[in-house]
């Protein structure tokens, strides 16, 4: 009856977890499908701490404590690390998260093959060795993927917060495939011959360093592919675990992360314009040097004042911001929603558009916006956007840069060159808020600043923004 109980949870949550990332779709019901899926996750965990039963044995789980000392420890930990992150720094904290998710599943194949290690040593035989072969092959799997998504995801995290810094060699790229096949190789060797136990520990060691190789080449505007592609790693691995334990609601939730990370990563590289298969060797972002675009400066610029933006703002019909990193580095998302309000008192009509990868991972300025308040069916995709630029009197760039970069169409020896960009070249006027001329995240030039339509607004995001609504108030 209790086994039937626990299926029952499992089933629950798993059909939460689809719901939930279902309604993670759409912003107006995200906070919701992210609840409806904590609750599942909540169900399955008590579920099995106080239903599971081994089938053979009859055994309850036990060590209570330890049990729930790691839960109120993470649950702490958890909490506050959510409550106090600031926007900026939300791309490390699912970098750093997801390489926990990373590291379990890496430790879960560790303990598992530890176990039956020790059947085999005590006396199992070929026929035993023979019927945990597909076990064993699940074990190097989930170890292969599980560490390279936690040593590349706190390389990532490293890189976000600007404690790592780029690095590549040549052959580089040779040398990860060369780690990975012995990786692989290693795995093949050890589910023919499990008594050599000390394989197990070669392949965690090289692939804990593929994941470092892997990301360390990786820069620029790039970054939201990389935590896209772990995300989906850390996925995988975790349906690995699923596997081992015959856990249907762990297998679900990984299968679920596994193939929503990879369809993103493959979106990501749409809109970047970069193949999955440089992904997976890290031969992009950092590896490139720019050209013509990132030169130099490209000639004059022309600034313009607080008063005279808020003029031509006030008197269009249509004004599209555009936001980016400095917005959120700024944290004037509400400021922003602010003077769209009051545009909108005027007449003006207000959108927002958004780049797939503005910001520094994927959805990042549609969580800034929603934070503030912004109506979800004011925020337009880049190629709704890029349809309404053509019959837009004012677009208003926040911070954005390589993402409005018109060198990604024009200039072939550019490193973003063939990258989907919006458009805002073809809008009537456009007015770009940064701190200085400092090139973006990609590290080049932005042959936008020095256009005859295009004027600098210079400034922090916030105080400027400020600025501009108490100018358009008062005229």
């Amino acid at each position: 009856m209790e086994f039937n109980i626990l299926t029952l949870c499992y089933l629950i949550a798993s059909v939460t977890f689809i719901l939930g990332l279902k309604m993670l779709s759409n912003p107006a019901s995200a906070r919701k499908g992210n609840l409806v899926a904590a609750f599942g996750m909540g169900l399955a965990i008590f579920g099995t701490i106080f239903l599971y039963r081994d089938i053979e044995s009859g055994e309850r789980l036990h060590n209570y404590g330890w049990i729930f000392g790691g839960l109120l420890i993470g649950a702490i930990v958890g909490t506050l690390a959510a409550k106090k992150v600031k926007m900026t720094a939300m791309p490390e904290m699912v970098s750093l998260f997801n390489g926990m998710g990373g590291a379990c599943a890496a430790l879960i194949s560790l303990v598992e093959f530890n176990h039956l290690s020790k059947e085999i040593s005590s006396g199992g035989n070929n026929e035993f060795i023979a019927a945990h072969q597909s076990t064993i092959l699940i074990i190097a799997l989930g170890l292969i993927i599980g560490s390279i998504s936690f040593s590349g995801s706190m390389i990532a995290w490293g890189k976000l917060n600007g404690k790592v810094k780029d690095f590549s060699f040549t052959g580089q790229n040779i040398l990860n495939l060369i780690l990975l096949a012995i990786a692989l190789s290693a795995g093949v060797w050890l589910v023919v011959d499990p008594v050599q136990g000390y394989l197990l520990y070669i392949i965690l060691a090289l692939s804990l360093l593929y994941g470092i190789l892997f990301v360390m080449p990786i820069g620029g505007a790039d970054m939201p592919v990389v935590i896209s592609l772990l995300n989906s790693f850390t996925g995988v691995a975790a349906a690995f675990g699923g596997f081992l334990y015959d856990n249907k609601v762990m297998l679900t939730g990984g299968i679920l992360v596994g193939a929503a990370g990879t369809l993103l990563t493959i979106l990501m590289c749409k809109a970047m314009n970069r193949s999955l298969l440089n992904v997976l060797v890290g031969s992009f972002g950092g590896n490139k040097s720019g050209g013509g675009a990132a030169a130099g400066p490209q000639g004059a610029y022309k600034e313009i004042s607080v008063s005279d933006a808020a003029m031509v703002m006030a008197y269009a019909n249509k004004v599209i911001i555009v936001p980016g990193y400095g917005l959120a580095v700024a944290q004037a998302q509400h400021v922003c929603h602010e003077l769209e309000k009051i545009l909108n008192e005027k007449g003006v009509e207000v959108v927002y558009a958004i780049h797939p990868v503005a910001g520094r991972m994927p959805g990042h300025m549609n969580v800034l916006l929603a934070e503030a308040d912004v109506a979800y069916e004011k925020l337009e995709e880049m190629e709704q956007a890029n349809e309404q630029f053509k019959t837009t009197d004012v677009v208003l760039i926040l911070g954005a840069n390589d993402v409005v970069n018109p060198a990604a169409k024009t200039d072939p020896s550019s490193p973003i060159y063939g990258m989907p960009i919006l458009e805002v070249e073809q809008a009537k006027t456009v007015i770009v808020n940064k701190r200085s001329m400092k090139p973006g995240y990609a590290g080049i030039e932005n042959d936008l600043f020095f256009q005859p339509k295009t004027s600098m607004l210079f400034g922090d995001a916030k105080k400027v923004l400020q600025e501009l609504c108490a100018e358009v108030k008062i005229i």
